[in-house]
């Protein structure tokens, strides 16, 4: 598989809220070793478009491909297991377990032996436990967390706990990783290190990351291509030194009296 292969798509999605359409006839394709980048205003159906393609939202319309593969119908637990991993907006770890037993969470979904497995073929389940925890090892060595191991997740900085959850993410070896403001709340030195964990990701694996982030600056920085969004559509998308200078997208987020 090279950079180029597409994989995740979405088509025509639409979405509403009552009389309120979030979503209208958006698209969207992600490639591998690719950061893509959703900005627009607030309120302009960024989250939705991230809880839509994870499952978490029933469409009302449209369909997202990942790999190829329709997973449009999909729950949210199914469409994980298909490879579709993401963080929110308010963290979502269990905040009374531990560092580690949060990654173990991440790695559920690809343990074969259920509960009944486990109590006939002890063999099997122990085999399994141990493939799993080599994998989460790998990850506090990887996200530099090895200290905190044993702490409950509650007690810890919010920029720890972002990176713990973005570590439960990459446990399962993602496809598509979905951003939902991994930096909100992080000052500059917490920031740098969860962009230094994306990229690293982008660099070595065939992952393609769908970032939604109201840092500018990282999203100038890091994207590869960015689309805008205004009022549930897309407005435009391009490389970021097109959406830096084009006109619409200073008109959305500044007023028109500044794109003169």
């Amino acid at each position: 598989m090279g950079e180029h292969t597409i994989r995740l798509i979405a088509e025509g999605l639409g979405k509403s809220f009552g009389g309120v359409q979030a979503l209208r006839n958006f698209d969207m394709a992600v490639r591998a070793r690719e950061i893509l980048s959703i900005i627009g205003p607030n309120g302009a159906g960024k989250t939705t478009v991230i809880n839509s393609i994870s499952g978490v939202y029933r469409k009302d319309h449209g369909r997202v491909l990942l790999d190829g593969e329709d997973i449009t119908q999909m729950p949210a637990h199914r469409i994980a297991r298909k490879g579709l991993a993401r963080t929110f907006q308010n963290v979502a770890l269990f905040r009374r377990m531990t560092v580690l037993d949060n990654l173990m969470l991440g790695r559920i979904a690809f343990t074969r032996s259920g509960v009944l497995a486990r109590g006939l073929y002890w063999g099997l389940a122990e085999r399994e436990e141990i493939a799993q925890r080599e994998v989460v090892e790998h990850m506090i060595d990887y996200l530099e967390i090895d200290a905190i191991r044993h702490v409950p997740v509650g007690g810890l900085p919010l920029g720890l706990q972002k990176r713990v959850e973005l570590g439960r993410a990459l446990v399962g070896a993602p496809k598509v990783l979905l951003l939902d403001e991994p930096m909100g709340g992080m000052n500059v030195e917490e920031k740098q290190s969860i962009v230094r964990f994306i990229l690293d990701v982008v660099e070595t694996t065939e992952t393609a990351v769908i970032l939604v982030e109201h840092d500018m600056g990282v999203v100038m920085d890091i994207s590869d291509r960015i689309l805008v969004m205004e009022q549930g559509a897309k407005l435009v998308e391009g490389a970021p030194e097109e959406i830096r200078n084009d006109r619409r997208v200073i008109e959305a987020y500044l007023g028109k009296e500044h794109a003169a």
